[in-house]
């Protein structure tokens, strides 16, 4: 990261929890992004701690000349800003389209310490020394689906129908989980997800009583100088219970014509999207098909990129590129249309995007997916799970791949 210069030698494994607890209590927001080391293509998550009290407004996150880092999500229903579109699924609680703010204090973590942009101040620096993490929270909340399996199969047959009847060609219907609480710690949670699911683009975030703790495998976009890369993935099998059955679930995965074509369909939406803002003939696709191993799961990841046209900024890149095709399906203004109608919540953040933005204008972000989404003040969680309908999937198939994409998550709610 540019100007990450001054270093604080800090162990990461006494550092993380004691900065996440202290900049909990001394901020109105808070943004944790760790990569875990992924071998990812076009490298995993920075591992970066941001801490601030000043939230953005929508003006103050697309105005580029303000030259200055942000952070935060944009929900999936801002896709009601971009297109003639609405979100009328009742929501668990009300959460903002786009919820970022503006640093003040900005770190990058290694094994051994941390690194800053301008120094600290040595009364900061003995606030962190003699802070004292708290006891341990709850991180457990009873939850249950939000419709039963026999609601979700007919659904699986009301979309097919649609793809018969040339309105969609492939759509991600998604079905959510809820609970209630009296407390619920979702530093304790986050730090316990990433132990049962360590992946490339986990996250934490704060906004006031709002919490988003992410166990991300999926980047929507990154910027990094005039490139533009975009990740989609399409395509989940389970990890073998050996080397043996692991490398068997691979090829099952590598050679399936129905994964294969939902990535496909997927990564020429994406190479469609990214077009609309990228200098002629500079869109490509790096690598289509990549088969990567993460906890629990292969995914079938694809690499596209592209050099972005001069001048172009940030609000245009979004509204070229958002919502991501991995989470919508094809074509994807119609097939938005139909998952409103038969999914039964408002997304809200999830399947939206999760952040930053530095001065010169590079960005990160993932998509909000294997994630818990709650509300301190509402005493309400929920997280959502979703896979990809053709016409060619088995709808008792995809009820199980959404088990399999809720199972870390139900593990850490459950306390198991």
């Amino acid at each position: 990261m540019k100007n990450y210069s001054h270093f604080y030698s800090f162990p990461k494994a006494k550092l993380l929890p004691l900065l996440l607890h202290w900049g909990a209590g001394k901020f109105d927001f808070l943004a944790y992004f760790e990569g875990n080391s992924h071998a990812y293509p076009r490298d995993p998550f920075d591992n970066l701690f941001f801490a601030g009290n000043k939230g953005l407004l929508e003006n103050e996150l697309f105005e580029n000349s303000l030259h200055k880092e942000k952070v935060g999500i944009i929900g999936y229903d801002f896709k009601n800003q971009i297109e003639k579109l609405e979100s009328k699924n009742p929501e668990f609680f009300t959460l903002p389209d786009l919820c970022f703010f503006e640093p003040e204090i900005a770190f990058q973590l290694t094994e051994s310490g941390f690194f800053s942009k301008n120094g600290l101040p040595d009364s900061l620096l003995k606030e962190l020394e003699t802070f004292e993490i708290p006891e341990k929270g709850n991180p457990i909340c009873s939850v249950s689906p939000q419709i039963p399996r026999e609601i979700y199969l007919e659904k699986i047959k009301i979309i097919q129908n649609e793809i018969r009847e040339g309105n969609t060609y492939e759509a991600n219907f998604c079905q959510a989980f809820s609970g209630e609480f009296e407390s619920w710690d979702p530093i304790s949670a986050y730090l316990r997800l990433n132990e049962l699911s360590k992946m490339p683009f986990s996250g934490l975030f704060k906004a006031k009583n709002k919490w988003l703790v992410s166990a991300s495998p999926e980047r929507f976009l990154k910027k990094s100088g005039q490139q533009l890369i975009a990740q989609p993935i399409k395509g989940t099998v389970q990890r073998g219970r050996n080397e043996e059955e692991d490398t068997a679930n691979r090829e099952i995965l590598l050679s399936s014509e129905k994964e294969r074509a939902e990535n496909l369909m997927i990564t020429d939406l994406t190479r469609n999207d990214l077009a609309r803002v990228s200098k002629t003939g500079s869109v490509r696709v790096e690598e289509l098909f990549g088969i990567y191993p993460l906890p629990r799961v292969f995914q079938m990841i694809s690499t596209v990129s592209s050099e972005v046209k001069p001048d172009i900024t940030f609000r245009e890149i979004i509204q070229a590129s958002f919502p991501m095709g991995s989470m919508t399906g094809a074509p994807k203004i119609s097939t938005m249309e139909i998952i409103e109608r038969e999914e039964s919540f408002r997304r809200g953040w999830f399947s939206g995007a999760f952040g930053w933005i530095d001065e010169d204008g590079n960005f990160d972000f993932s998509v909000v997916i294997r994630s818990i989404i709650a509300d301190l003040e509402a005493k309400k969680l929920y997280f959502g799970v979703g896979s990809a309908i053709t016409i060619d999937a088995s709808a008792e198939q995809e009820y199980e791949e959404c088990a399999l994409k809720a199972q870390a998550i139900l593990e850490l709610l459950s306390g198991k």
